[in-house]
């Protein structure tokens, strides 16, 4: 067995960041850019308003002073001329300020009859305008690889930028196994259960930014799981679910490298997760969780993730560990890292009582994995732990 450090520096060995293709900026939310992007004008183009007032010549504001208005200049409506000396022009927020104006009076500081402006309050020295390129100016670069938020695509947006290159989305082609299986909506013999663990790691490999295909259960029959595999081709991983231990009926390790996969390991010392296999199989990584529902959910979280994030070409793959205090105590651990359910709150983290891998209703009270190192002592209330976040 290898440490889940050991592991995920063989599973990064596996993959590396895919190839670019570019999207129209509409599709690019939550996608990785792969290449800097460059604005392609300035923002604003122009000096601007920042109020609605009035435009004029700063060595003419003052107390009382009285102008004469000559036009108005709006947002996409500039005014063509230029202000002389006594002269104003009313101008909106965002409007172009005229040639000749360097200052902008803000409307609740003046009065006005018919086209006589006069200040009728103290004005300050704040001159109300945005310089040109003041947001950004040509050439200013958005640096990858990031995923771009939805403030990054207005961004882009507001640089005239229409498309984006990112990496493509990893392709991981989900295989449950085992005859106990059937999918929801089916009806279940008095033998078996629902296959629940393919839909939680869709979902969260999805929300890593994967292309996720839930593949036909494979039966525990030589057959049933080549064609299977057979299906997965063209994917970037390929991720079973069950059958990789020992038992009579754990096919997958003997098909898999039947069909040439090149095994990196098997099994790691973790709780839960322990029968977790991987090398690659043809043109894909391949990676083999147990069947406990808890314990790939787990598996996919410490390993999963940081592969597809590696894919993406994201530089920080792995989700840091966190610290927190414990809320109440904790007893010593055995052998193995262990990878507890966990509540996070404001009184601090407290493990979940019943710790058994099955119990996905568990998992779903929890918002974290409180970490345990091989034979870490019992900790007290109060003690500070390390945790990683779901």
């Amino acid at each position: 067995m290898i440490t889940v450090e050991d592991a995920r520096a063989l599973l990064f060995d596996l993959v590396s960041p895919l190839d670019v293709e570019t999207v129209p900026l509409v599709e690019a939310a939550g996608r990785v850019l792969a290449q800097d992007v460059s604005a392609t004008r300035d923002q604003p183009p122009f000096a601007a308003s920042s109020m609605d007032g009035y435009a004029l010549k700063s060595a003419e504001v003052e107390l009382h002073a009285m102008f004469k208005v000559i036009g108005e200049s709006a947002a996409g409506r500039r005014f063509e001329g230029t202000v002389g000396p006594g002269q104003a022009v009313r101008i909106f927020t965002g409007a172009p300020v005229p040639e000749g104006a360097d200052f902008v009076v803000i409307q609740e500081d003046t009065d006005r009859r018919g086209d006589l402006l006069t200040i009728t309050d103290e004005p300050g020295s704040k001159s109300n305008i945005r310089p040109a390129g003041i947001d950004f100016q040509t050439g200013t670069q958005i640096s990858a690889p990031r995923v771009l938020r939805p403030e990054d695509v207005a961004l882009m947006a507001a640089m005239n930028i229409p498309t984006a290159p990112v990496t493509r989305k990893p392709v991981v082609a989900l295989i449950s196994t085992g005859d106990e299986l059937v999918m929801p909506g089916e009806t279940p013999g008095p033998d078996q259960i629902i296959a629940s663990n393919t839909f939680g790691l869709k979902a969260l490999l999805e929300n890593a930014g994967a292309q996720v295909r839930i593949l036909p259960i494979a039966r525990d029959t030589i057959a049933s799981l080549e064609t299977a595999f057979g299906l997965a081709e063209g994917a970037d991983l390929v991720v079973t679910i069950g059958g990789a231990s020992v038992g009579e009926y754990d096919l997958v390790a003997d098909v898999s490298q039947s069909l040439g996969m090149e095994r990196s390991f098997y099994k790691i010392r973790m709780r839960p997760g322990k029968p977790l296999m991987a090398g690659r199989l043809g043109d894909s990584a391949m990676v083999g969780l147990p069947g406990n529902p808890v314990s790939a959910m787990v598996c996919g979280y410490l390993f999963l993730i940081p592969m597809v994030r590696r894919m993406l070409g994201i530089e920080q793959a792995l989700t840091p560990f966190q610290r927190a205090i414990l809320a109440e105590p904790i007893g010593e651990n055995g052998p193995r890292e262990h990878y507890m359910r966990a509540i996070l709150d404001h009184t601090g983290i407290r493990a979940c009582a019943d710790q058994d891998s099955s119990l996905l209703s568990v998992l779903a009270q929890a918002n974290a994995l409180l970490v345990r190192e091989p034979h870490d002592p019992a900790r007290a209330a109060g003690d500070e732990v390390l945790y990683l976040p779901i």
